[in-house]
């Protein structure tokens, strides 16, 4: 019997193939491995901070120096924390939300990981 790959979803180890697909019983899932490998490598974004740390979805990061924010009356203070960050293309590479100013792009280049 051949190993099958764990749920991209949940994790769950319990995975059974169904014709071309694989199904997880646990949360209803069902991918075809050999497009969700290729979206793997498609969607994987290198994101450095600027120590030279890998950047990661869901990291939490620490903004190193202030930073002026179009139509806010003050700057995004240096040591401010940003929990879940998600990466994206582009000159702003950091997509979060932070408490008190909302969504809003960040460069990694003004950011530490925490």
């Amino acid at each position: 019997m051949s190993q099958l790959p764990a749920c991209p979803k949940c994790q769950c180890e319990y995975t059974y193939e169904s014709d071309n697909l694989i199904v997880c019983p646990e949360c209803f899932y069902e991918w075809d491995p050999a497009t969700l490998s290729n979206e793997a490598e498609e969607t994987s974004v290198m994101v450095l901070d600027s120590n030279g740390n890998a950047l990661q979805n869901g990291d939490s990061v620490i903004v190193i120096k202030d930073l002026p924010v179009k139509g806010a009356p003050k700057p995004l203070k240096a040591g401010t924390k940003v929990k879940n960050i998600r990466l994206t293309d582009g000159d702003h590479n950091i997509s979060c939300k932070i408490d008190g100013l909302g969504a809003m792009a960040l460069k990694s280049e003004f950011v530490k990981k925490a």
